[in-house]
């Protein structure tokens, strides 16, 4: 059974969730605040040795037309750092609309009870429960795909791999 952890990563969070391919599914586990390229791998670090996690599935932040841009750039350049210093397998999936279903998912803002906006510490807290949720549904993506490989169906929702390197994007 392969444990993985998938990634949502943010400019200000870190969203991560946890899930094997042993059927069991992929379920948000904690938002993390991001830090330095330092930071945020000893804190991925200490969630793998937790709980046993033997690779990382990276959100890749495609534009609608599936090309990459500075923001994809950017994520492959954390992954391949944080992956290779915790000496992991990284696996690419495509991320697009999965806040967009998170939000949908995880619901509204709840407002005080008066009825004034919610609070900094609302917003705070469901910003990072979407932020879980779309972790959750790249992971899932990326465990649906490995099932639906293993029963000889190709995958056309995942990203190709690299054409310089051919390292699975």
């Amino acid at each position: 059974m392969t444990r993985l952890l998938g990634i949502d990563l943010g400019d200000r969070r870190i969203g991560v969730a946890l899930g094997d391919d042993g059927g069991t599914g992929a379920r948000g586990l904690v938002t993390i605040r991001r830090g330095t390229l330092e930071h945020d791998t000893r804190l991925v670090e200490r969630l793998c040795a937790e709980h046993r996690v033997s690779g990382l599935v990276v959100g890749l932040p495609l534009r609608l037309d599936g090309s990459e841009g500075s923001q994809a750039a950017a994520a492959r350049t954390w992954g391949e750092v944080v992956g290779a210093r915790l000496g992991l397998p990284v696996a690419w999936r495509d991320e697009r609309l999965t806040s967009v279903g998170a939000e949908a998912s995880v619901g509204r803002m709840s407002r005080a009870a008066n009825g004034a906006p919610p609070t900094a510490a609302t917003r705070e807290r469901h910003r990072a429960a979407v932020d879980r949720d779309a972790a959750r549904r790249i992971l899932q993506a990326e465990l649906d795909a490995r099932r639906t490989h293993r029963h000889g169906i190709d995958d056309p929702f995942r990203a190709a791999p690299d054409p310089t390197t051919g390292a699975t994007r």
